[in-house]
């Protein structure tokens, strides 16, 4: 079943499978892929799956869409092509079969393959990076979550309030690293940059108001 990754960054926010013979994407919730981001048209592209074949069209978005950073109206798309809506870069890829070898750009990000997979949907798994303590965890240190602990387990966890603050938290091989997505974040006291930043165990984030403690169990 194909697949799509989306990212910003260098930092993967989400995977989608494409099930359906018409998969929308665009800023408004009714999407099937929603990217909440002002430089994303409310209807913004769309893609059709006719039979093995998926073809990527731009319904007259604001900002355009690209395949390979050429604008297109419409494209049948090939394994390991990147779409580009806004600042947010989508890899397809063409999956047949059980497995998937993670692309060399995702690999740079931090997704390098090693030894244990990680069940994803439609009995699709992905080799995910063996970083850091197997119970690190993002626990919460004021507000109404207070005392609530987010387990790391995944490759990606996102923390934070949409539309107030949001960061990813990324496993990778030497540990974990943070990287703002929305808003602003401050690490232990210092603002964030647009580049990941390793954690160490102790470290405080601060998001929207919220302060959070990383522990590398």
């Amino acid at each position: 079943m194909p697949k799509l990754v989306v990212a910003i960054d260098g930092v993967v926010l989400k995977e989608v499978s494409l099930a359906k013979e018409r998969t929308t994407l665009g800023r408004r919730p009714y999407n099937d892929i929603v990217i909440d981001n002002l430089a994303v048209s409310g209807e913004h592209a769309v893609l059709h799956m006719i039979g093995s074949d998926v073809y990527l069209e731009d319904l007259n978005s604001t900002n355009g869409t690209y395949v390979n950073a050429r604008a297109i109206r419409k494209q049948a798309l090939e394994h390991n092509d990147v779409i580009e809506v806004g600042k947010y870069k989508i890899r397809y890829l063409a999956v047949n079969g059980a497995t998937f070898d993670v692309p060399p750009r995702l690999a740079a990000a931090g997704l390098a393959p090693a030894s244990a997979p990680v069940p994803l949907s439609a009995g699709v798994t992905a080799p995910v990076p063996l970083g850091g303590g197997a119970s690190a965890v993002i626990r919460v240190l004021s507000g109404s979550g207070a005392g609530r602990e987010v387990s790391l387990q995944k490759v990606v966890t996102t923390i934070g309030k949409p539309g107030v603050a949001v960061a990813a938290v990324t496993r990778r091989l030497q540990g974990y690293v943070v990287a703002p997505i929305d808003g602003g974040t401050t690490l232990n006291g210092e603002p964030l940059g647009a580049e990941a930043v390793a954690l160490q165990d102790g470290d405080v984030l601060e998001l929207g108001g919220t302060r959070m403690q990383f522990v590398n169990g």
